[in-house]
């Protein structure tokens, strides 16, 4: 990753500083405007955060840049992605509907930023911290395609083994399936649970369905580590499309899917406990066979013998 996408969120931010300088507003005054909080405004003018694509626009319409800040939004955030997974960040961005099969890991844009923090520190664990947090933070500017004003519909099929398994610690996890749920709630956020005891699915491999709000015909991506394919072709898109149905059919409704997420989280927070650990249980084990039992020895009852008296004599 690029030097220059390492500083894009920084310089980001020091534009946003100067325009509301050379302005003369407050933040305070800005977020009013913007409809955004000031906290969120100083994250952005530091660089600790990219910032949305409605909050670019709003400063777009509140300092007269027609398009500047959304533009260098998205050409930093489009820096911050491998070259190859580029041309998938515009086709989410331009998607009417996004129609996602998830098995390992949950879709990009539906994770916390410890995550998928945990997920690019387990694939690349030579990276700087530095280089990590530019991964995370371009990761995350991609929920804003599901913030605008004119969201998308997202429907996501989510494969049970991707729910348990533990990415990070069990905090992490504890902590992206409650955003799960909250995602849930939207109105154009729509989530299905594949569970483990719907028999073979009818796709083992991850991948998602974009159909363009401009009317184009709907595209294919599937990926793997380094490489991405897009696929219109009619034949590739229509199967495609037919095993999605059949996955959506053979998963739980979206109430069903919410409940078994809760359950799951509940799960998940009663394993937080201390115990012994699985590459300890052998040698528990072994010591409790080779433990030697403990005899119970039942108390005798007291017996008194009594010597019958002799003749002539009285018992005492």
């Amino acid at each position: 990753m690029s030097e220059g996408a390492q500083d894009g969120p920084a310089f980001y931010g020091s534009e946003v500083l100067h325009a509301r300088e050379h302005a003369g507003v407050t933040q305070q005054q800005l977020a009013d405007a913007i409809g955004y909080k000031v906290p969120y405004v100083s994250k952005v003018e530091n660089g600790h955060t990219l910032g949305s694509e409605l909050f670019a626009q709003g400063c777009d319409r509140y300092f007269g840049t027609p398009g500047y800040f959304l533009r260098l939004r998205r050409r930093i955030s489009d820096a911050g992605h491998p070259e190859w997974f580029v041309p998938y960040v515009k086709l989410e961005r331009q998607a009417a509907v996004i129609e996602d099969y998830s098995t390992t890991f949950l879709m990009g844009m539906l994770q916390t930023s410890a995550y998928a923090g945990a997920i690019f520190r387990a694939s690349y664990p030579r990276e700087s911290d530095a280089q990590i947090t530019a991964r995370v933070g371009a990761r995350l500017a991609r929920h804003s395609v599901i913030e605008r004003e004119d969201p998308p519909r997202l429907w996501v099929i989510i494969h049970e083994a991707a729910l348990r398994m533990i990415v990070g610690d069990i905090a992490t996890m504890g902590g992206q399936l409650e955003h799960l749920l909250a995602e849930a709630e939207a109105p154009n956020v729509m989530i299905q649970v594949l569970t483990n005891d719907a028999g073979t699915p009818a796709a083992h491999l991850p991948f998602t369905l974009l159909t363009p709000k401009d009317g184009g015909p709907t595209v294919l991506h599937e990926e793997t580590r380094h490489h991405a394919r897009v696929d219109d072709s009619v034949s590739a898109v229509a199967e495609a499309q037919d095993v999605y149905n059949r996955l959506r059919a053979d998963a739980l409704s979206p109430q069903r899917s919410t409940a078994l997420i809760r359950t799951i989280l509940k799960e998940f927070s009663h394993e937080h406990r201390p115990g012994p650990h699985p590459r300890d249980m052998g040698e528990v084990e072994l010591q409790r066979r080779n433990r030697r039992p403990v005899r119970r020895v039942r108390q005798q009852p007291r017996v008194i013998i009594r010597r019958r008296p002799r003749s002539g004599q009285q018992e005492p």
